[in-house]
């Protein structure tokens, strides 16, 4: 009351302030404002689910009659697959019936919570809205499947009956075989993935690869196995599917149409998936036999791809011969292993066996001397040098270089030779 409030109002004013505003007015003008209606839904997915309704162009009545009887001509799919989004959440449940409970009237909604309401009403909702977008997907992924599958069967029924191929790999696994000879059994077969290491393992000159010997080999001996990229047909196709992907859609075909059959069980006065049924039940038995066919071709016995020599080849082309040498090499290491086998079974000390046949004692003397000479061949080579204390572990391989054996009775000349008092000594990482 003291302080004169209009003065310094006038002189501090931003110019941009308009008149004053009459407070009473806008009171008054509040209370003549209608009541704001009665929300059931989140505002933001309110705006959301209004601007679908508008794409559909449809009301709210035809929307869910469509639904409730499959009616595909009346929704579009693209609508469909939006109109999935606003299921009606638990939440949302709960106030429509704590709304119908209290009887309120239903103009106090807005349009959107009204569409919610009938919405809800329809039973299995998220089946049936399901089972919709699926029939209308059905027939587009068939077609787009089918040619995937049959390309990779082809592929596969290329590469198994081509004769000079299981040649290539039959060389490639004499190879391996003779590589792994000292450390282990005959190998039967390998998988295809196992081809990666022809390019990673190189020669002792490191200037060409495993691959490239082949190469060389098969061009020397085998020259009519150059041309086996003519006997390979649909590579190219096939290359480009992912069989992984093609057979999880198979599979998602397959779920949807065990849920239309559910639904059908459920309301089989439905014509529309009645009619469904009929058309495609075959359409679908045929996709899950040829993704079947599928991956038993692309992917072998144990759902790897692998070569094994022991596959028969396709019906249309006899068996091939594979090469010699690799024929003997195979024929030797399996009477070998069986030989092993019969040793093992054996109780030692007994003198009563029957005595091996001449086949299997000439296999078993190849076999050695094929393991002498690689022994020969590896004692070659210079042998790894750890450093230790004093220099000691060098004079011992040294000393088992010069003299690789002695009795053990004697003592290493080495040792000799050591000054009086001077010990061996055991490195950390080199246990004597």
């Amino acid at each position: 009351q003291e302080l004169d409030m209009s003065d310094f109002e006038e002189q501090f004013k931003t110019k941009a302030q308009g008149p004053g505003l009459d407070i009473s007015a806008l009171k008054a003008k509040a209370t003549q404002k209608a009541p704001s209606k009665v929300t059931l839904m989140e505002s933001n997915r309110a705006k959301n689910l209004a601007i679908t309704l508008r794409k559909g162009g449809r009301s709210i009545q035809d929307i869910c009659t469509a639904i409730e009887t499959y009616d595909q001509q009346a929704l579009s799919l693209d609508f469909l697959e939006l109109l999935l989004r606003f299921l009606p959440t638990e939440y949302e449940r709960t106030l429509i019936g704590k709304f119908e409970r209290e009887q309120q009237p239903p103009e106090e909604l807005s349009d959107e919570d009204q569409f919610m309401i009938r919405f809800s009403k329809i039973p299995r909702l998220a089946e049936r809205m399901n089972v919709m977008i699926f029939l209308g997907n059905f027939s587009d992924t068939a077609q787009l499947l089918m040619p995937q599958l049959n390309a990779i069967i082809a592929a596969s029924m290329s590469l198994k009956s081509s004769s000079k191929l299981r040649n290539i790999l039959e060389i490639v696994l004499a190879f391996g075989n003779y590589m792994n000879s000292s450390k282990r059994g005959a190998a039967y077969g390998f998988r295809l993935q196992s081809l990666d290491a022809l390019l990673e393992m190189k020669s002792t000159d490191r200037k060409q690869t495993l691959l490239h010997y082949l190469v060389r080999v098969i061009t020397e001996k085998y020259p009519e196995l150059i041309g086996f990229h003519t006997e390979l047909h649909f590579l190219d196709k096939a290359g480009s599917v992912s069989l992984d992907s093609v057979l999880q859609d198979v599979r998602s075909l397959q779920q949807g149409m065990e849920l239309t059959r559910k639904e059908f069980m459920r309301q089989d006065d439905s014509l529309v998936l009645k009619d469904f049924l009929k058309v495609n039940s075959e359409v679908m038995e045929k996709l899950q036999a040829d993704s079947k066919t599928a991956k038993v071709g692309a992917g072998g016995r144990n759902g790897h791809p692998q070569f094994l020599p022991g596959d028969p080849p396709s019906s249309a082309h006899p068996p091939c011969a594979p090469p010699k040498k690799a024929e003997q090499d195979i024929e030797l290491w399996k009477k070998q292993e069986a030989a092993a086998k019969e040793a093992e079974s054996s109780p030692p000390g007994s003198e009563d066996q029957p005595e091996v046949k001449l086949p299997t004692q000439r296999a078993k003397r190849q076999q050695m001397d094929m393991i002498a000479e690689l022994k020969k061949k590896q004692m070659v080579k210079e042998p790894l040098i750890y450093e230790g204390k004093d220099g000691a572990i060098e004079d011992i391989i040294s000393d088992l270089r010069n003299n690789p054996y002695r009795r053990a009775d004697k003592g290493r000349g080495s040792a000799k030779k050591r000054a009086a008092g001077q010990s061996l000594q055991a490195t950390p990482d080199i246990a004597l």
